[in-house]
């Protein structure tokens, strides 16, 4: 860890929706600290670009210099009155003005109740969820896809909008699996079910949830040196962690049938092990609770540079992932 007299505070980032519940901002949180030792953060090309591709703001409070080193990274002062908190289930009709952005955890209730269709699409999704996880043959999983194109269409959209295909354009996914693998293309299957919600109004601010935890975590077990398959490892707890959350289930009973290690297993449920610190962690970033965030990092012997550092590209990531989520199928993509 560096040392506190030369360390940068912490950052954390809140995605915020629009009056319809679809995610239109980044609002940046500085924690306790000298923020101007955040210089440097501001001024790095990852930093940028998560203005280049979101409106992205920071709140009230920060020194001039710093305020001022935000504008120039294209980032935007959000005042007070623009921004509406909201913990329950939102109601889109109580929000009539086009410029309030949300905040808030109102996704993480229980989603509405589905439809004939939306039942039907989700107990698909959930069975595509097991097939990968149990390593089923390609042809099953193929088989299952078709009964759902939409399914199949969201899972390509990811997979092409990622970049995962090098330059080519993938089509299927038995090509998805020859080029990518099983093991990369179990992420996006996970990744995939929190896009492909039609009807459920959290589907996107859940995806962009998920998607940093999930990308943050494969970036910290980098960081605490684990090899490719421990940061695999790392990605699908943050995946599996929202999972009950999404099909509006105990996340036990969501998990019993998906094959997955003990350690995953463990830091999921129990939050047990090194894997399970880091989900507390993801916790911590998403309440702004920087006490806590700070002696998660302490346990996890990660200095605040590279955490801020992990964070800024995760958020990036997720801002790739949104956009491959969006559209219809049949658009372009």
């Amino acid at each position: 860890m560096t040392t506190a007299s030369s360390s940068p505070p912490l950052v954390v980032f809140r995605v915020l929706a629009d009056q319809r519940g679809k995610p239109a901002g980044l609002l940046l949180d500085v924690g306790p600290g000298d923020a101007e030792q955040l210089m440097p953060l501001s001024g790095s090309e990852d930093f940028s670009a998560l203005s280049d591709e979101f409106t992205a703001y920071y709140r009230d409070g920060l020194s001039p210099v710093m305020a001022d080193a935000l504008e120039l990274a294209g980032w935007k002062r959000l005042l007070p009155d623009a921004l509406l908190t909201q913990d329950e289930q939102l109601d889109t009709a109580t929000v009539t003005d086009d410029d309030v952005l949300i905040e808030g955890d109102w996704y993480m209730a229980a989603p509405p109740k589905a439809t004939g269709a939306q039942a039907a699409s989700r107990a698909l999704a959930l069975q595509l969820a097991q097939l990968i996880a149990s390593d089923a043959h390609t042809h099953d999983i193929e088989a299952l896809l078709r009964k759902d194109p939409t399914l199949s269409y969201h899972l390509l959209r990811l997979v092409n909008s990622l970049g995962m295909g090098h330059g080519r354009k993938i089509t299927s996914f038995s090509q998805a699996i020859l080029i990518l693998g099983r093991q990369q293309l179990r992420r996006w299957v996970n990744l995939m079910l929190f896009a492909a919600r039609p009807g459920d109004p959290r589907s996107a601010m859940l995806l962009a949830r998920v998607a940093v935890r999930g990308r943050l975590l494969e970036q910290l077990a980098a960081a605490r040196g684990r090899d490719k398959h421990g940061q695999d490892q790392a990605f699908l707890a943050g995946m599996f962690s929202l999972l009950g959350v999404l099909f509006g289930m105990p996340l036990a009973e969501v998990l019993a049938p998906l094959t997955m290690s003990d350690e995953v297993h463990d830091a999921v449920l129990h939050y047990k092990g090194e894997l399970g610190d880091m989900l507390r962690l993801c916790e911590a970033i998403e309440l702004g609770d920087f006490d806590y965030l700070s002696a998660r990092l302490s346990t996890l012997d990660i200095d605040e540079a590279e955490f801020n550092d992990a964070l800024v590209e995760s958020n990036h990531w997720m801002l790739g992932a949104l956009r491959g989520s969006q559209g219809e199928p049949g658009a372009a993509g």
